[in-house]
């Protein structure tokens, strides 16, 4: 009996315009951009129609309309895509025996066994069907022996369809195809190995293994072994309830509500950091309160999908606003975020200046360089006693560098 594995990669078209285009039919075949709606703002989602034009993810949007005038530009609404991938999830869930949601639209199944009862391209297709039929949304899916293949399957279904990679063929399959159609391999990867003479995976599949870690590294073995069709990465089950978390405790109990305010800034400020560094989104916050009595609180928000510090901190500070009643001394805060999917970049270019988006990349790079604190708001500085309360606390620009000593 073999021991291949059967992964399928499930993939939502356009899945933002897709939703767009079921609450206003008049945008169905018509070039369609989600994202910032400011002259500075980026696209998040294109529809196909856009994508003939050259338009992409992540392009500026005025550089978009640019090449598309007559573009039709959305802001978007991610509590609505939020609420759609939370029904598909549920629907894929009900049906298969191991799901992974590595995005808000993107999802593995382990179906290995399955087989034995039903064929596994069959199963597939009748999930994709039922998904489908439930809410409207084209998507798409691959089906291999393992994630890396049924992910470029996927793509090369799009739109809307399904493509099976049989046991045996993925090196024929993945052979002709590009080398930045292989996961994992971006912009700057694709120039590299370009500069090495290899721009199609079957080149990169005659080179001996050595020579491409030599000259990647680690990174280098980990692109062969997937544009051979090798790649023995498993599908971890999707846990909802996957959650990070701070609490601190107090040596003295108080009842400051700024220093309370200041620290479960600091505390959402460096959590987010963390959602980003994971490629992570959260979907809900809850804040925890204990008093000198023992008697603990806790409140949450389900809120659109986020990793923006910003948001975050204003969630934070309606729920502690809300929470904090008694005006009693308190002995501990602390703050969770929960609900996680991964997929950092998409939800975040719904903001409506590219300035913003690169400010988090800007500020993250410093922190990786140089430690977490390098990068703190002027607020979070009372809670260590660096500096005054900032009149701007909460916007995405106010920030204090400090360099280490």
């Amino acid at each position: 009996m073999s021991s291949a594995k059967t992964i399928a990669h499930f993939d939502l078209d356009s899945f933002f315009v897709s939703v767009e285009r079921l609450h206003d039919r008049r945008l169905h075949r018509r070039p369609v951009l989600v994202g910032g709606t400011g002259s500075r703002g980026v696209v998040a989602s294109c529809s196909y129609e856009a994508r003939r034009f050259g338009i992409h993810s992540a392009m500026p949007m005025r550089t978009a309309l640019q090449l598309c005038p007559d573009a039709i530009v959305i802001k978007g609404d991610s509590s609505r895509y939020s609420y759609y991938s939370d029904i598909i999830t549920d629907i894929v869930r009900e049906e298969v025996p191991v799901l992974e949601k590595t995005s808000i639209d993107e999802f593995y199944t382990d179906l290995t066994g399955m087989d034995r009862f039903f064929g596994c391209f069959k199963l597939t297709s009748e999930l994709r069907e039922k998904i489908i039929r439930e809410t409207g949304l084209p998507i798409s899916f691959g089906l291999s022996i393992n994630k890396t293949v049924s992910k470029v399957a996927t793509g090369q279904a799009k739109p809307n369809n399904r493509l099976e990679v049989p046991q045996g063929s993925e090196k024929p399959f993945l052979a002709p195809l590009p080398v930045r159609k292989i996961p994992m391999v971006g912009e700057k990867t694709t120039h590299l190995l370009r500069r090495m003479g290899v721009k199609h995976i079957h080149t990169l599949q005659k080179m001996p293994v050595e020579v491409i870690h030599k000259a990647m590294g680690k990174n280098g073995r980990l692109i062969w072994n997937k544009a051979n069709g090798i790649d023995p990465s498993p599908v971890v089950p999707y846990q909802e309830r996957k959650s990070i978390s701070q609490e601190r405790t107090f040596q003295r109990d108080t009842t400051d509500v700024q220093k309370l305010e200041t620290l479960l800034i600091a505390m959402a400020e460096n959590l987010a950091y963390q959602l980003r560094q994971g490629d992570k989104l959260t979907g809900c916050v809850t804040l925890k309160l204990r008093y000198s009595d023992f008697q603990t609180y806790t409140l949450q928000k389900k809120i659109p999908y986020t990793s923006n510090d910003h948001q975050l901190i204003a969630i934070t500070k309606e729920l502690f606003r809300k929470l904090y009643q008694r005006r009693i001394l308190i002995r501990l805060v602390g703050l969770r975020f929960s609900h996680l999917v991964g997929g950092g970049l998409q939800i975040n270019l719904f903001e409506d200046r590219a300035e913003v988006i690169r400010l988090y990349q800007a500020m993250d790079h410093l922190r990786q360089r140089y430690g977490i604190n390098a990068v703190k708001r002027a607020k979070t500085l009372e809670s260590k006693g660096l500096g005054r309360s900032n009149p701007f606390n909460g916007l995405p620009p106010t920030i204090m560098a400090h360099r280490r000593s």
